[in-house]
């Protein structure tokens, strides 16, 4: 099946003709046309997930460790704030490091990628998984560029930059890597960077428009190149935001895979507003033709 993109509905892709377009995608991968953009959806993909994967759920974890007001238990970005000014950062922090404690295990499809002679990969989730899987290929030549939050810092700062072993190094680093895998709300590995408070936002949100908070090597590869979105949910605009300010400048012509089933529709005008072909598989499915 296919339909034509409208102001607020995408062009989808379904069954043969979705899995036909998704081997393309493989072959764009392979030869480093495409940026893997991937979401918290993927852990699930074998099983249970050990950590949440929705903000939702993380702010009711947070909300069970520190209880919010009613208005806004089921906002990760309000809940965080409120136990920030109640409790500290450092206290915040600590939850968030116990809430993403379990390792979830490196799906097939982020052990293909870390083999991939890919330029950038972007992660959006807090959890471990890309860098374990690249951990795991024991290549010394990629580089790991978390978003930080401004809290505390004395410095024009957006980013920090880690070397395959966990230690900070300087940003030109980034430059001289094959690989550049992009956290762009923070991690807990290996230092427990959280972009997690309303405050964390606040001046990121501000200047996003204008791109000082995307690091330039990332600005730098993404020029000539798509992006192929996979295990995201877009169903909160700090998510839309994000993903629109990174693939900002891009080659365009993005893929989503996407089940249209779940999706809601402020999803499907995203990916519209994106000009990006919606892929409507399972992403299970989607994971097996990638990996192949």
């Amino acid at each position: 099946m296919t339909t034509l993109a409208t102001r607020t509905e995408p062009l989808v892709l379904s069954g043969a003709a979705a899995e036909a377009r998704l081997l393309e995608a493989r072959a764009g991968l392979l030869a480093d046309r495409l940026v893997p953009y991937l979401g918290p959806d993927l852990l699930a993909i074998a099983g249970t997930a050990p950590v949440p994967l929705l903000p939702e759920t993380v702010a009711a974890a947070l909300h069970a460790k520190a209880p919010a007001p009613a208005r806004i238990r089921t906002n990760m970005w309000s809940v965080g704030q409120f136990i920030e000014q109640r409790r500290h950062r450092k206290t915040l922090i600590a939850y968030m490091a116990e809430i993403f404690a379990a390792s979830p295990e490196a799906t097939p499809l982020h052990a293909w990628l870390a083999g991939l002679p890919l330029s950038l990969v972007v992660d959006t989730w807090y959890d471990g998984a890309a860098r374990a899987a690249f951990a795991a290929t024991e290549r010394g030549d990629w580089i790991e560029v978390q978003g930080v939050t401004r809290s505390g810092e004395n410095r024009d700062i957006w980013t920090k930059v880690y070397d395959p072993a966990g230690a900070e190094v300087l940003p030109e680093a980034a430059d001289g890597a094959k690989t550049v895998l992009y956290k762009p709300h923070g991690a807990v590995t290996p230092a427990k960077n959280f972009l997690i408070a309303d405050s964390d936002y606040v001046e990121v949100l501000t200047e996003i428009d204008i791109q000082s908070p995307i690091p330039e090597v990332v600005k730098r590869l993404r020029t000539d190149r798509s992006f192929l979105f996979l295990g995201c949910r877009f169903h909160d605009q700090m998510l839309r935001t994000y993903a629109r300010q990174i693939a900002k400048r891009s080659a365009g012509a993005h893929l989503g895979v996407v089940d249209l089933a779940t999706a809601k529709k402020n999803e499907l005008k995203f990916f519209a507003e994106m000009d990006a072909t919606v892929l409507d598989l399972p992403l299970a499915r989607a994971v097996e033709i990638l990996v192949g």
